[in-house]
């Protein structure tokens, strides 16, 4: 039985619940096809939102047994109950899910559960529990998201030797835990766990943590998180990881064997474009596996568009979010646009790392002359009020126009404070702009102000 739509979109997660929201509302008949029972891909179900429970629960079990005392509150007898602090991530995912469940009835989004396949122009097939249906649609949008990223010599097994999906319930708490990656992902997990008491020894290819992000800022979390507990070597390439009985042992150039409980491969994700009849409908890859679009985000097939982590660009699923958006008021309305140089990024450690827009290397390189300043939490009387005092806020601006380029902040609440930086630069604001900004006192938002001010060489409370 074949039904017709206006839009098919392949792919349930950020980008593509989003695209069919939105084009729901631009009065589309829109399908949205997701081989997973729930909605929200990676993100919702095994990515954003879990992680960030399990990183509030641990910074919480922390904060009971090392920082409450300071407040004057003593706490004793302080217990893990790892089980209920699975239970309550898993209770968050499934609020999430639900909403977005919700929202497609709401907005009269019809979802097929099933694997979604291109069967040339205008065509998709579902195959699900029931059987192959056919689908049409003048429009078809690719939005399958990632997967985890394999390392040669790494054995996942899916328990001791996993992913990020497999990071997120473990059963127990590791004695001793091996990151391999020093991104995010390795980041935000191994912090995790370290909180809740294993020893964490983290493994990284190049010779800083965090690639691609500003290198004062990186350097300067290396420093912090080390404090913390998590034990980093840099530079090194591991070769080999394997269970040995109920442990694992990991190799790597230059080193000893380690020997730890459990391995968590976090070497990055590719995109998820295995098994969609791309050939069948014409559509290209490029050289990294990702699907090839114009600017309109077209691929090279008439009608068949691609967003999201199957494109080029940061895998972030608020970039996939606004790709949904402006590729179906394209489709609808003739126009739609993403600003690529103002989509921030944020590490959800503690304290927080956020940045948008240029670092001070990409600045360089590209031979543009900026202006930098820079504000610390430890001069912000919010952030010793709060207890919080580590880290800077640091704007780059153009040095001739004294437009905003960059912001890179490390400090609590970091990825809210991104927010207002990512709105100035998204108006083509001047860090002077942002300088002659009212901000509430006290606040952490100061710190922006203030390190807005130290552009011109004129911050007042340092």
């Amino acid at each position: 039985m074949a039904s017709s739509h206006d839009l098919i979109i392949i792919g349930g997660g950020p980008g593509g619940y989003v695209a069919a929201l939105r084009a729901a509302q631009l009065g589309l008949n829109v399908a949205c096809v997701e081989a997973e029972k729930t909605l929200g891909g990676t993100c919702v179900r095994v990515g954003c939102i879990p992680s960030k429970a399990l990183l509030e629960s641990s910074a919480h079990y922390h904060a009971a047994q090392h920082t409450l005392a300071a407040h004057g509150v003593k706490v004793s007898g302080v217990a893990l109950e790892l089980a209920t602090l699975l239970k309550r991530k898993d209770s968050v995912v499934r609020q999430n899910t639900a909403g977005i469940d919700y929202l497609f009835k709401k907005n009269k989004v019809t979802r097929y559960l099933g694997r979604g396949r291109l069967a040339g122009a205008g065509k998709v097939t579902v195959e699900g529990a029931e059987g192959t249906r056919e689908l049409s649609a003048e429009h078809i949008i690719i939005a399958t998201g990632s997967v985890v990223a394999s390392l040669r010599g790494v054995e996942l097994d899916g328990d001791r030797i996993g992913g990020s999906t497999e990071a997120l319930s473990y059963p127990e708490v590791p004695q001793h835990l091996v990151v391999i990656g020093a991104g995010v992902i390795g980041l935000e997990l191994g912090s995790v766990w370290q909180r809740l008491g294993a020893k964490v020894t983290v493994l990284e290819y190049q010779d800083r943590i965090l690639p691609g992000m500003d290198a004062e800022l990186a350097a300067e979390a290396k420093k912090v998180l080390a404090k913390q507990g998590l034990e980093f070597r840099l530079g090194v390439k591991v070769t080999a990881a394997r269970r040995e009985g109920d442990g694992c042992v990991v190799q790597y150039e230059g080193g000893e064997p380690l020997r730890c409980d459990r391995v968590l491969c976090a070497v990055g994700r590719a995109p998820n474009t295995q098994d969609l009849g791309l050939e069948v409908a014409g559509v290209k890859l490029d050289a990294r596996g990702r699907v090839e679009v114009d600017e309109h985000f077209r691929t090279s097939a008439p009608k068949i568009y691609a967003i999201g982590d199957v494109i080029r660009g940061p895998m972030l699923a608020h970039k996939a979010e606004d790709e949904g958006v402006a590729c179906v008021e394209l489709i609808a309305k003739g126009w739609g646009h993403v600003n690529y140089d103002a989509i921030p990024s944020v590490v959800y450690t503690h304290p927080e790392i956020a940045c948008v827009g240029k670092s001070e290397e990409e600045l360089k390189q590209a031979g543009v002359p900026y202006k930098a300043g820079s504000f610390p939490f430890s001069a912000n009387g919010r952030a010793r009020a709060i207890g919080s005092t580590e880290g800077k806020v640091k704007i780059l601006a153009h040095a001739e126009t004294d437009r905003v380029l960059g912001v890179h902040i490390i400090g609590p609440a970091a990825g809210d404070l991104i927010a207002e930086c990512v709105a100035a630069m998204e108006f083509g604001a001047s860090s002077e702009d942002i300088a002659r900004t009212c901000h509430a006192h006290p606040t952490l938002a100061e710190v922006v102000k203030e390190a807005a001010l130290a552009v011109d060489g004129r911050a007042l409370h340092l």
